[in-house]
């Protein structure tokens, strides 16, 4: 029977070569005729963890016809649930009740939830499904080998995968198998992303080590890392240099939603087409000197660093006392005169 390790050894990216200058590898873009969801008839699914993305996900599963039961404790999330029209039972009882056991809590909880509640339940014919592969990858779970192990991770907050799928669409989304003791692991995986409305909007088939690897890495040094210390720094420069700081917000934190907004719509060409060519030329003439070739070379020692299980240890022996940095991290932001500032400049926009 498979428990919690402490080992933080990665797995292989299975056969991934992260050296190769192949920049343009075509990926096969899944959709839904390539899935079944009649592959789920007859078996329940239990929902561990009712946040964003597990109400999503249940909703959407339930609303196409699978079989949704959730596995909590006591709280909150059991009364949202039950709200919602869930059956909710304790975690214990889904994982002995579901034949799909999908693990939707914190990083750091899984390995703790995994060896005390759902281990003693699992054996052949289960599958466990997860929407990021990090207690796999970083063997904080180590499954039973008779015991199929898929993900399923749609590629949005649960907010977006929820709101999508009631307009009739879907959220893009990944999935892969990590054991397939059955030979159905793949199958089970694209039924759960079409009841989820996945493949309307397109699914990836990768490993679980590229998609762990390659979303810590977008996570740190990119979208929340990368992103939010730029427009600090950028913040700070201005009313260092005497500058108001409700237009520094504008300059440096509010319009960088507009900027996302024309890439997200049609790509970096598409927003220099529609910036000014003063803004477009100043992207060519200074990006390159504020973030030059040094800042890709942190890069790769980032990657490094997360490819290694090195920030996974880090972040693991942090959340095991109680997160104190994470913690002081946060109370320092909301001291900062970028919060401060932002307060003031969100509440132009509210409607009364």
């Amino acid at each position: 029977m498979g428990g919690a390790s402490g080992s933080l050894t990665p797995v292989s990216t299975n056969g991934y070569d992260n050296s190769s200058n192949n920049f343009f590898h075509a990926m096969d873009i899944l959709h839904d005729k390539d899935a079944d969801v009649s592959v789920l008839n007859g078996k329940t699914v239990a929902v561990i963890g009712y946040g964003a993305q597990g109400r999503a996900q249940a909703l959407c599963m339930r609303d196409s016809g699978v079989q949704v039961i959730i596995g909590l404790r006591p709280g909150k999330s059991w009364d949202a649930a039950v709200q919602d029209g869930f059956e909710v039972v304790s975690v214990d009882e889904a994982a002995q009740r579901g034949d799909i056991i999908h693990l939707l809590l914190p990083d750091e909880k899984h390995g703790e939830v995994y060896a005390n509640q759902i281990a003693p339940a699992m054996k052949a014919g289960k599958t466990l499904c997860c929407s990021h592969g990090f207690a796999y990858v970083f063997k904080t779970i180590v499954p039973p080998a008779d015991v199929d192990v898929i993900m399923v991770a749609p590629k949005g907050p649960g907010t977006e995968v929820r709101r999508v799928f009631e307009e009739g669409f879907g959220c893009p989304g990944l999935v892969a198998v990590f054991q397939n003791p059955s030979g159905k692991a793949r199958d089970v995986a694209l039924a759960i992303a079409k009841a989820e409305g996945l493949t309307r909007g397109g699914v990836l088939e990768c490993t679980m080590a590229q998609e762990t690897y390659e979303d810590l890495f977008g996570e740190q040094n990119v979208l929340c890392g990368g992103l939010v210390d730029l427009m600090k720094y950028g913040f700070e420069t201005l009313i260092e240099a005497g500058y108001p700081p409700e237009m520094a917000y504008f300059e440096c934190v509010h319009e960088a939603k507009l900027i996302v907004d024309l890439i997200y719509t049609g790509g970096i060409q598409r927003m220099n087409a529609v910036i000014s060519n003063t803004a477009e030329f100043g992207e060519y003439y200074n990006g390159p000197q504020i973030l030059g070739p040094e800042v890709k070379a942190k890069m790769k020692e980032s990657l490094k660093r997360i490819e290694s299980g090195e920030f996974a240890k880090v972040w693991l022996e942090e959340a095991a006392q109680g997160a104190p940095n994470l913690q002081a991290k946060r109370a320092a932001l909301a001291d900062h005169p970028v919060e401060i500032v932002g307060k003031k400049i969100r509440a132009l926009f509210e409607r009364s």
